[in-house]
């Protein structure tokens, strides 16, 4: 994924000595909030710039990234009792910012703050990208930026966003989304997410790939993926009997895993057994089988060369117009679309 405005290019000066052009990155942070939100992307941007030479830039910065403070006390004290420092206040030095983003936390006083909402209308059409991290996306959509706009924010506080802003055309589903200029992303380490594809689009595959393979996360989850994962469903089961069968059906997803089949598994009526299945997962089994098969296709397909109808079957799904369905439903894109943008090549070894 690459904008109109990014790429290589733009990062080096005319002249006989070519030297980085630093996109100024800067993240709004307040009290209350996460520490995580913050954190998490400066270290994307910070790894991104220590790993930009292994990809063909001139050594030197990508990113300048620095944090905004809203209020007049430069010591910020997250939600878990971390004390961040600002850069700045918010007001000082936003000429020339390429890239805003508003970190989550406990955003109630500060989508209050009249000043805070006016300034960030009068900034968002100036910089390049405007984006949140969690629920950061109440700060912007208190400002009236989400209105008309697809967001995402935290699963948890998904119901409270609709109703506190309904115009805005939240989609709870998402890992991020970007609607224009503006991006928002889904709760905590989403925001690294957010972030990577970010640098993806500045500075290409590889060196995106490059950060991944450092801070050890997933090479790249895509903008589509679910927050809500089958496997943190699975650790979420409060019922031992539960837990142990969503362990069960992650490793047997080749087996009949029908709602009678289930409900023999786990000793109860296919009825009680779909009914607290739904209560305490929030889906139905069907569903949630689903989303487990395709979790496990789409890993095989990044990690492999295996034909379609090859990993639909290890997958379970019978054929692979079966899986190709379920991937239009669950990450509204076809198996061979995915693979294209995520070929197996990105897991290279290190």
């Amino acid at each position: 994924m690459r904008d109109a405005g990014g790429g290589k290019d733009d990062m080096i000066l005319g002249g006989t000595s070519p030297r980085p052009k630093a996109r100024r990155v800067a993240i709004l942070i307040y009290p209350g909030v996460d520490a995580q939100d913050v954190v998490g992307p400066h270290e994307v941007f910070a790894a991104a710039n220590a790993y930009a030479h292994e990809c063909g830039f001139p050594k030197g910065d990508l990113y300048e990234v620095t944090l905004a403070g809203v209020g007049e006390d430069r010591r910020v004290r997250s939600c878990g009792g971390l004390v961040l420092e600002a850069d700045r206040r918010y007001t000082e030095g936003a000429e020339g910012l390429d890239t805003l983003l508003v970190a989550g936390g406990l955003p109630d006083e500060v989508i209050q703050d009249a000043a805070l909402l006016r300034w960030l209308r009068h900034i968002a059409p100036q910089v390049r990208r405007l984006g949140s991290v969690c629920t950061g996306a109440f700060v912007l959509a208190a400002a009236g930026l989400l209105d008309g706009r697809r967001a995402v924010t935290h699963w948890r506080h998904c119901d409270r966003f609709a109703r506190q802003f309904p115009r805005v055309r939240l989609d709870a589903d998402p890992i991020f989304i970007r609607d224009g200029h503006i991006y928002t992303s889904a709760g905590v380490t989403a925001g690294m997410d957010l972030a990577l594809a970010l640098v993806e689009e500045d500075a290409g595959r590889a060196l995106a790939l490059r950060v991944a393979r450092e801070l050890v996360m997933f090479v790249r989850r895509p903008g589509g993926q679910s927050q809500f994962s089958p496997l943190l469903v699975q650790q979420a089961a409060d019922e031992e009997t539960l837990s142990d069968l969503l362990a069960w059906m992650a490793a047997h997803l080749r087996e009949d895993l029908s709602v009678e089949r289930l409900a023999e598994r786990a000793n109860m009526s296919a009825r009680n057994f779909s009914r607290v299945f739904r209560r305490r997962l929030s889906r139905t089994p069907a569903r949630f089988v689903e989303h487990l098969r395709v979790e496990a296709a789409r890993r095989r397909l990044e990690e492999s060369e295996a034909g379609l109808e090859r990993v639909a079957q290890e997958c379970g799904f019978g054929s692979a117009d079966s899986m190709r369905r379920s991937f239009l439903r669950v990450l509204r894109v076809a198996p061979s679309d995915y693979r294209a943008h995520f070929p197996p090549a990105m897991i290279e070894p290190a």
